[in-house]
C-alpha cells in the first residue's frame, strides 16, 4: 500500500463534497478510529457511501430520515472484506469527529485523518478489516511524521459520552500487536 498526492492507491475513490482546507495541511496529528453501519448493524450495501456523498435517500429506510441532511465524511473506510474507499485526501479536513477535543485541543477534525470500520460497537470486527487497518497506519505513519503509535485513539476517546465507537468489541491489542 502507497499514498501518493494524499490517496491510497489501491482504495477505491469516491470524493465526498463533506471536506475542507485544514487550518495547517501539515498539523496531522492524530489518527480517529470510528466504526459504522447503515441501516444500524447491517452490513455490505453502499448506503455509506451514498451518505458520505450526500446522496442517501430518506424513503429507503426510517433510520436514514433521521440522518437525512447529516453533512458527514471520512477519510477512509475499511469494508467488512477489508477493501477500502477513500472519500476525502488526507491533506483536507474530512467531517468525522464533530465536537471534540484531544489533549487540550479541540476541533480534532483540524488534525486528524478519520478512519471508518464498516461495523457496529456490538459486534466483533473481521480479520480483514483488522489487517487492512494495520496496513494503513503503517502507511500513514510513514507518509505523516507527525502521527504515531500512540497518537491512534477511539470516536469515544475524543468525543466521551456522545461517542462509543469503535466500542468494545474493537480489539486495541490486537492492532497494536499488528503494528508492531
Amino acid at each position: 500500500m502507497q499514498i501518493h498526492n494524499h490517496r491510497i492507491d489501491c482504495a477505491r475513490q469516491l470524493n465526498s463534497p463533506n471536506c475542507d482546507e485544514r487550518p495547517d495541511p501539515e498539523d496531522i496529528t492524530l489518527l480517529v478510529i470510528h466504526c459504522i453501519s447503515l441501516p444500524p448493524e447491517q452490513f455490505d450495501g453502499d448506503y455509506i457511501d451514498q451518505l458520505f456523498c450526500n446522496g442517501l435517500n430518506p424513503d429507503e429506510h426510517p433510520y436514514f430520515a433521521e440522518i437525512h441532511g447529516l453533512k458527514v465524511s471520512a477519510h477512509v473506510l475499511i469494508r467488512r472484506d477489508g477493501s477500502l474507499v477513500q472519500y476525502v485526501p488526507f491533506d483536507r479536513r474530512a467531517w468525522h469527529a464533530g465536537v471534540s477535543w484531544h489533549q487540550g485541543r479541540e476541533r480534532c477534525n483540524d488534525f486528524s485523518i478519520g478512519i471508518e470500520l464498516e461495523g457496529s460497537v456490538n459486534q466483533v470486527y473481521s480479520d480483514r478489516q483488522y489487517a487492512q487497518l494495520a496496513e494503513l497506519v503503517r502507511a500513514l505513519l510513514a507518509n505523516y511524521p507527525a502521527l504515531s503509535r500512540e497518537r491512534i485513539v477511539g470516536h469515544s476517546d475524543i468525543a466521551p459520552g456522545r461517542k462509543s465507537d469503535p466500542g468494545p468489541f474493537f480489539d486495541w491489542q490486537r492492532l497494536n500487536d499488528l503494528l508492531v
